[in-house]
């Protein structure tokens, strides 16, 4: 099949597909005489399996070290285990963050309980008295992933 047609089959838009070719997530596909890619069920199954790991928001590396074991069928899936453990790991801590998120978004949300003009407006305004202390906190900050990754 083409690379439209992989994308279609996929749903995955065509510039991902390069660029997970160019990674190496993706075996380069053959190619006919007029030099056109040609993709095999192969790398539709790869595709779909990066998509998913991608869907339950798994770094490429993360994915990579699957791959190589599942290419690896003889390996002992004791790192596969090991990295899902992990990945549960960062997915509850960005749990926490969101919870964390909420509470602060639910009390912003109270400084303002009726209309009134922008200028007025509580929100606004703890936004932006807020705002002048955050770079310092954002700078410390480290985590795994930030959230559901889009490609």
């Amino acid at each position: 099949m083409k690379i439209g047609d992989l994308a279609t089959a996929s749903a995955t838009p065509v510039e991902t597909i390069r660029y997970y070719e160019r990674e190496g997530i993706l075996p380069k596909p053959g190619r006919t005489l007029g030099n056109y890619r040609v993709y095999e069920e192969n790398h539709l199954e790869r595709l779909q399996f990066v998509r998913y790991c991608r869907g339950l928001d798994m770094s490429l590396d993360e994915v990579r070290v699957l791959l190589r074991l599942k290419d690896s069928p003889d390996e002992n899936c004791g790192e596969v285990n090991l990295l899902l453990d992990e990945h549960i790991g960062h997915v509850s801590r960005r749990i926490r963050e969101l919870r964390v998120l909420e509470k602060q978004l639910k009390e912003i949300r109270q400084t303002c309980g009726q209309t009134r003009s922008a200028e007025q407006c509580g929100i606004l305004s703890e936004l932006s008295n807020t705002s002048q202390e955050v770079p310092a906190t954002l700078a410390k900050k480290k985590g795994h992933l930030r959230s559901v990754h889009s490609d």
